[in-house]
């Protein structure tokens, strides 16, 4: 087979294309560089397309599944070892502890109870003692009182009042109810008062009241008036001594005289009582 000579590459060869053209630094900035790995992950980051959304489900459906099954396996365990005897036994010590947590809070709303019960009955003998001590001040005449009652104006005309015919008054008001009494708005008149004839007046309690006499009496009305009016009583003696008596009705008067409270010398509280 005949050799195939190559062919020449001297000045007789056929026309040479010659080396290739140069790339020019603009042409090679202006082709797209290939992105990193970096790059490429943040953009599947950014645009997860279909199939990674629903991996990604996936696997956050498979360890919520996991956490689930170790939990239960631990609240399992808890009880799972002991035995039957040992289960009896704690839920006896159970039962046990809820029996005495029982009859502790019965124990503590007694204990409640009866404090409520000895307060009340504390405060209703408090409010019941300040009471008698109330009334008791009143009768003793020690403190001032308003109420509703009369007021009887004696005033001497052709002679003088008898201090028999005053007392006789005073005991027929207090019959009827008086519950307090002043004269003059000077003199606190009490059990203890004392009635004496004195040159221009009577003493009354020790203090000369002068005519005309004014009794301010704290108690019902009518049955005061009453007291003074009736046939033969305080207003008739007073007009046979040559007096005039004038009684009126009050929806409401003070009495500011007070007495001072005296230390008894021979009587003394039964200790038994």
């Amino acid at each position: 087979m005949p050799d195939i000579d190559e062919p020449e590459s001297g000045p007789d060869a056929g026309p040479d294309t010659g080396p290739a053209p140069e790339v020019s630094a603009g042409a090679q900035s202006a082709a797209p560089a290939s992105p990193s790995g970096r790059e490429r992950l943040g953009r599947a980051l950014m645009r997860p397309s279909r199939g990674q959304v629903i991996v990604g489900v996936l696997l956050a459906l498979l360890g919520f599944a996991a956490v689930t099954q170790v939990r239960f396996t631990n609240v399992d365990n808890t009880y799972a070892s002991l035995r039957e005897q040992d289960l009896i036994d704690l839920l006896n010590g159970l039962a046990g502890q809820t029996q005495r947590a029982e009859s502790e809070i019965s124990r503590l709303e007694r204990a409640r109870d009866d404090l409520r019960s000895s307060t009340g009955a504390r405060e209703a003998a408090l409010a019941q003692a300040q009471q008698q001590a109330d009334n008791l001040a009143i009768m003793a005449g020690l403190v001032p009182v308003t109420g509703p009652g009369i007021r009887v104006t004696v005033t001497e005309t052709d002679g003088a009042v008898d201090v028999d015919t005053m007392v006789d008054m005073i005991q027929e008001l207090r019959t009827a109810g008086a519950e307090a009494i002043q004269v003059n708005e000077k003199v606190r008149i009490v059990a203890q008062t004392s009635f004496e004839d004195s040159v221009g007046g009577i003493r009354v309690g020790g203090k000369l009241v002068t005519s005309p006499y004014v009794f301010d009496v704290i108690g019902q009305p009518d049955t005061l008036h009453g007291a003074i009016v009736f046939p033969k009583g305080p207003r008739d003696q007073f007009e046979d001594q040559g007096a005039t008596v004038e009684v009126d009705e009050l929806a409401s008067l003070d009495i500011e005289a007070v007495t001072k409270p005296g230390k008894p010398e021979y009587a003394q509280p039964d200790p038994s009582q």
